[in-house]
């Protein structure tokens, strides 16, 4: 039997029982590598202190300072006494305070001139902040030149950690580790990186680099580790998709290639419009795709309001053609709904293929949703399964057992993240051969996340929007400093119903049951001068509220998840006939909802939505000839970073630079989402907006890799690497096709 390659050595073995129990549970670190790979956060110098100024309330932090003074109070009712100690670097100072019979073992250590590093959660007491019983550790104790001078220079690490283990704790398990492992020579270390790349790109061996980043000796070292992990991380993960696109190239798919004077000509005959360049160039490549006699696997971005609609349905007419069917996914009835009107509506009497009044070329477009009625169900099936229908478009109801096609050619999944694997999987498979997969997403993607986690997929990029479109003006409402603001914003709302217009109200939360109505009293007159702590306001409150005051007289309607799939269609149908003036919504109508009428958006605690949420919601104004309007409601306070992120929505329209933003500021993890959990996990010192260099390089290297040797048979150590990213959890991003 092989021996355990040492990165998997369990860290019970290494580091006993107790400690290696604590970092599971705690950091879930389980094995050798879990350790080597837990990078530090940053590294202290201790010539120069951390700045105290900038300790985060509330937070659990490590610093590094000095003592300043040291002192046993008594307190005032005379029963006991406390140690409280001032620390100080400069920037700052910090209060430290010791209770019970300890206080005088600490005041022994915590001598005026000694530094140390102390951790703890950060509070506040009659406005000094304050750690109450850290955990602290002396530092230097040695008084010889040479021995200052080297403690004054040596860069002290400083690791993500917790209450239960605190940073300097887990360097001492780190040295344990790295001692066990200089012992054994590192031999049963497996390293990914191919001796050819390694050298060509002038990278530092693996056990080199975890001895860099972990006990560096100067910041050169620490440069020369993370340019070498870095690799590591964005080189196995490119190796996994290009292996995956390799495969993809394999399999067989039917080539389906439009037939001329058909379906797709008839179609762009009667478009009232010209197609953008954007579209034009686009379509080509799916067309070119399609052509092909193995799967497309491609991923169709673009702006909000680009069109992506459009070159989806030429798609799956251009499918039809071919002798195919098409399947559209969306993951909402109302947007399932609104993509079958307006592709109906789209495509007119060649929508009607076998009635009575349809065009000769024409076909059946069904729609299949869960809330249908069981007579609609069942022609829809039938339809189906017989190739009547060539396009139907559905929610997850397409996925079930019962749902037969007759030959399906192409899925079209729509904001692919809100679908699982299995879910896009089930559908693929329902095809006599893998169909061809088109996903759609109007989430703009940095050109290195599309890189990093769409990166089995080819790219379509959409970035110009149609001729006609208005451009969508975005303000912030800031409510609680100027009341007088939010009222101008109903005012605003008034003048665009009258001028024959419609408007939106979003909020985060529905309402009536979600809270019990006491305790939301109770909350919300507790958080009156605080609103991060009152609950989100909902669609119920806002439109009672608004219906009897700012908008009174104005047909005011609501449109929410927990309503019957009917009753969101009938309002919704209204809403677009514009038989109602303002509908007050949750973020059901994020995506999809087309209605060129509606020019004015108010969204009310804009503050609780993400950015790129923000920009979606404002997609849905400025669809037709006439300005759209967006104003974002918040109650924070102006130097807050909620209120930053709603000024940088509101200074631009462009989706990638926000996405960008985005991502810088809440990190790649809360961005890409559950779906992607296998980039997180696997991404702890690649940093997909600032590394696009080393991303684009290492997939350059794994194309290269996997062309000559897709089975990584003469790079054992690269396969070993492969395997613990591809675990379970895992695989569930990689895994679209």
């Amino acid at each position: 039997m092989d021996p355990v390659p040492a990165l998997d050595e369990p860290l019970k073995k290494t580091l006993g029982g107790t400690t290696a129990k604590v970092m599971a549970e705690h950091l879930d670190l389980h094995t050798v590598g879990d350790l080597l790979h837990h990078y530090p956060r940053r590294y202290a110098e201790r010539g120069e202190l951390t700045q105290l100024a900038d300790l985060p309330l509330d937070e659990h932090a490590t610093v590094v300072a000095q003592v300043a003074d040291a002192r046993v109070l008594r307190f005032a009712n005379g029963k006991g006494q406390r140690l409280e100690v001032t620390l100080t670097d400069g920037s700052g100072r910090l209060q430290l305070v010791f209770f019970g019979k300890s206080i005088y073992h600490h005041q022994k250590e915590l001598l005026p001139g000694r530094r140390g590093m102390f951790s703890g959660k950060v509070g506040v007491f009659r406005n000094i902040r304050q750690l109450s019983h850290p955990a602290y550790e002396m530092l230097g104790k040695d008084s010889g030149a040479d021995a200052v001078e080297a403690w004054a220079n040596q860069l002290i690490p400083l690791y993500p950690a917790c209450a239960q283990m605190e940073s300097w704790k887990i360097a001492k398990t780190v040295d344990v580790v790295l001692a066990s492992m200089e012992a054994t020579g590192w031999q049963e270390i497996a390293d990914p990186l191919p001796p050819a790349l390694r050298e060509g790109r002038g990278l530092t061996d693996l056990p080199d680099a975890f001895r860099k980043v972990h006990r560096p000796r100067t910041k050169a070292d620490i440069a020369e580790a993370r340019d070498r992990l870095k690799w590591d991380e964005a080189f196995v993960l490119q190796v996994a998709l290009a292996r995956r696109r390799f495969a993809d190239t394999q399999l067989p798919a039917v080539a389906r290639r439009p037939a001329p004077g058909g379906l797709l000509d008839a179609f762009d005959a009667k478009l009232p419009f010209t197609l953008t360049d954007g579209q034009q160039k686009v379509s080509k490549e799916i067309f070119d795709d399609l052509s092909t006699e193995h799967p497309m696997h491609r991923l169709l971005q673009g702006e909000v309001g680009s069109g992506k609609t459009m070159v989806a349905l030429r798609a799956m007419l251009a499918v039809v053609d071919a002798g195919g069917q098409a399947a559209m996914l969306a993951p909402t009835e109302v947007l399932a709904q609104q993509h079958h009107r307006s592709i109906t509506e789209m495509m007119g009497e060649l929508a009607e293929g076998g009635m009575l009044g349809g065009a000769e070329q024409g076909t059946k477009v069904v729609l299949l949703t869960g809330s249908m009625g069981m007579p609609a169900r069942r022609r829809a099936l039938l339809d189906l399964a017989t190739g009547e229908a060539g396009i139907v478009i559905g929610t997850h109801a397409l996925i079930e057992d019962k749902v037969q096609f007759h030959d399906l050619g192409l899925v079209v999944v729509d904001e692919q993240h809100r679908f699982g694997v299995e879910q896009r999987d089930a559908l693929r498979s329902k095809g006599k051969q893998p169909p061809h997969l088109l996903v759609m997403t109007a989430t703009p993607i940095p050109r290195t996340v599309a890189m990093t986690v769409f990166g089995d997929l080819e790219t379509s990029v959409l970035d110009q929007l149609p001729a006609g479109r208005s451009p969508i003006a975005t303000h912030v409402v800031p409510a609680k400093d100027k009341p007088h603001f939010l009222a101008r914003a109903w005012e605003r709302v008034r003048e665009e119903v009258e001028n024959g217009h419609q408007a939106y109200v979003v909020c985060p939360r529905i309402g009536d049951d979600e809270d019990d109505p006491k305790a939301a009293k109770g909350k919300k007159k507790q958080a009156e001068d605080d609103p991060e702590k009152r609950p989100p306001l909902a669609v119920l409150e806002i439109a009672e509220q608004i219906s009897a005051g700012p908008l009174k007289g104005l047909r005011v309607e609501v449109l929410h998840g927990r309503m019957q799939p009917d009753d969101k269609d009938d309002v919704m149908r209204r809403f677009s006939a514009g038989d109602v003036d303002v509908l007050v919504a949750t973020t059901v109508i994020e995506v999809g909802v087309n209605v060129p009428n509606a020019t004015a958006m108010v969204i009310m605690d804009a503050d609780r939505f993400g950015v790129s949420q923000l920009h979606q919601l404002r997609g849905r104004v400025g669809r037709g000839s006439a300005p759209g309007l967006c104003l974002l409601v918040s109650e924070m306070h102006e130097a807050s970073p909620a209120r930053a992120r709603l000024a940088a929505v509101a200074a631009t329209l462009d989706g990638f630079e926000l996405s960008r933003i985005d991502l810088e500021q809440r990190r790649e993890g809360d961005v890409l989402g559950q779906a992607q959990s296998g980039v997180r996990s696997s991404l702890r010192m690649l940093a997909v907006i600032d590394d696009e260099e080393v991303i684009v390089a290492a997939r350059e290297e794994a194309v290269a890799v996997v062309t000559a040797d897709p089975e990584l048979e003469r790079l054992p150590e690269l396969r070993t690497a492969l395997d613990a990213l591809l675990d379970k959890e895992r695989e569930q991003y990689l895994d679209k096709g």
